[in-house]
């Protein structure tokens, strides 16, 4: 009998995992994972959220950049992952929604992760490079069908945002032109810039620097209001394509089996930083537009993915389409 008792005191007592486990969170460095190349607009949010987070946390935040595959070798490491809260997996509507319609993937985008919030939506901007001949939407739509399949449009990879919202826009136009994948937004802006191909559909915070110092023509923002931070482009309804609205939006998760409590202080953290005024003149600068506070929860952005692949999903797979 006594010998039963030790043994179960013994089961009981905390050893060095369960000693490790009852450590205050967190307790040394979190790796946040872009699955796209630094300089896009996903690497500049995260580095935004990075450095709030680790003032919270007293603790370094690292922001590790793993691209490829439209995004679907970050997501798959931080799939991955431990789900002890020091990994994380910061994406768009293209990484946890639409590869999901595209890739067999290793990993399931619900199952397989703890949602932590919703971190804002941005529109695209249509951009093209400065020397097109089209000086307006208009234009460039009416240039685009009298040049059937010689423009080319970068895309970050197969199945981003800016590459469905270029099919939608071909659809919606009657025009055609080639896609270009890149490994991220950020060497697809590098050839723009350098006229290497004509187009880009992408998050209008990659290209505002470039279209005020006059290096890319800012044509439309998919928008139903122009962005203060550039309010000189006007909307697609302004600009004759009218309803062709699109924006990319973000959010944070952590691998599955993540503790609730973990989860209820990343989710914490990341509110308070999202309510500093230093993060949101930056966000808003950048023309992200952040949720109200309610929509911060794991619980709505739970919700919010899954009517995205509700609605995304039948959408791809109609339009046939395929990874590059």
């Amino acid at each position: 009998m006594l010998a039963a008792v030790a043994a179960a005191a013994m089961a009981l007592s905390p050893g060095p995992a369960n000693e490790a486990a009852a450590q205050a969170f967190p307790s040394r460095a979190i790796t946040m994972i872009v699955p796209f190349p630094a300089g896009g607009a996903t690497d500049t949010l995260a580095r935004i959220l990075a450095e709030q987070l680790r003032v919270t946390f007293r603790q370094p935040v690292v922001v590790e950049n793993v691209a490829g595959a439209g995004g679907t070798i970050g997501v798959g490491r931080a799939a991955r992952a431990a789900g002890d809260g020091y990994t994380l997996s910061i994406g768009t509507v293209s990484t946890h929604v639409m590869t999901g319609a595209l890739y067999a993937l290793p990993y399931d985008l619900v199952k397989d992760f703890e949602p932590i919030a919703l971190l804002g939506a941005e529109p695209l901007l249509i951009v093209g490079r400065k020397t097109m001949p089209a000086a307006n939407l208009s234009e460039l739509i009416a240039w685009l069908k009298a040049n059937p399949d010689k423009a080319s449009a970068g895309t970050p990879g197969a199945g981003t945002a800016g590459h469905i919202t270029g099919a939608l826009f071909q659809k919606e136009t009657g025009t055609q032109f080639h896609f270009v994948p890149y490994r991220g937004v950020g060497p697809a802006m590098q050839d723009l810039v350098a006229g290497q191909i004509d187009l880009e559909f992408d998050p209008s915070s990659n290209f505002l620097s470039h279209v005020r110092a006059g290096n890319l023509k800012g044509y439309a923002v998919t928008a139903k209001t122009r962005l203060a931070a550039m309010p000189e482009v006007p909307t697609v309804d302004e600009a004759g394509l009218p309803g062709f609205h699109a924006s990319l939006w973000y959010g944070l998760w952590a691998p599955k089996a993540t503790p609730k409590d973990v989860v209820a202080k990343l989710n914490a953290a990341v509110v308070d930083a999202l309510a500093a005024a230093p993060v949101r003149a930056r966000l808003t600068e950048l023309g992200n537009e952040i949720p109200p506070r309610e929509q911060l929860t794991p619980e709505a952005l739970a919700v919010h993915e899954k009517a995205e692949i509700e609605k995304w999903w039948p959408i791809i797979r109609a339009a046939g389409i395929k990874p590059d």
